[in-house]
């Protein structure tokens, strides 16, 4: 017995030896991604942040009963909505995609400026620092823009109508139930 793990044990390490360099031969995930405008960001992500698109920014608040005004308005007639509903849902939206356009274009510049910084073989730890918190701010405003439109519809529109909403969009069902009244909420 004891012979044949001795036997057995080399054929093990080598077998393990084999297995990591075969692992440490395997494209990178980041393979193909070497020519990209913007190496940190894909063509897709520029195009959402330039077109203030949701980008899961604002999910905390779709997934937890808080409307996003372009699904609203997208939805407007199977959520019933008001006239005076739609134009105040329009102005959310207005808002809240000039803002995210904006600062999209903000994070897209800053990225390019962190990318040439490596291109150029100019990036210093300050330069890195600066950047780096910089965008991260912008991606933190940005953020709180796309949440806080979600925050002003939730006082816009009734229960019956956010139950709806989620039920639209997958989220739940519509009981047709429990529509309690929310302060701040018309009935």
């Amino acid at each position: 017995m004891k012979r044949t793990l001795l036997l057995a044990l080399p054929l093990v390490l080598l077998a393990g030896i084999q297995i990591v360099k075969g692992q440490s031969h395997a494209p990178s995930p980041y393979a193909g991604e070497k020519d990209r405008t913007v190496k940190a960001l894909s063509e897709a992500e520029i195009d959402g942040y330039r077109n203030g698109e949701g980008m899961g920014f604002a999910r905390a608040a779709e997934l937890n009963s808080y409307p996003g005004p372009r699904h609203v308005l997208e939805l407007r007639d199977e959520l019933d909505l008001a006239p005076d509903q739609v134009t105040q849902v329009q102005a959310v939206y207005e808002a809240m995609h000039a803002e995210a356009v904006r600062l999209g274009e903000e994070i897209v510049a800053k990225e390019k400026s962190l990318d040439a910084l490596f291109a150029g073989s100019q990036a210093t730890p300050e330069a890195i620092a600066e950047l780096t918190e910089s965008i991260g701010l912008l991606q933190g405003r940005l953020r709180f823009v796309h949440l806080h439109a979600h925050l002003q519809l939730k006082e816009l529109m009734t229960e019956a109508q956010i139950q709806h909403y989620d039920m639209l969009r997958g989220y739940g069902t519509d009981s047709g139930g429990d529509h309690q009244h929310r302060p701040g909420h018309k009935m």
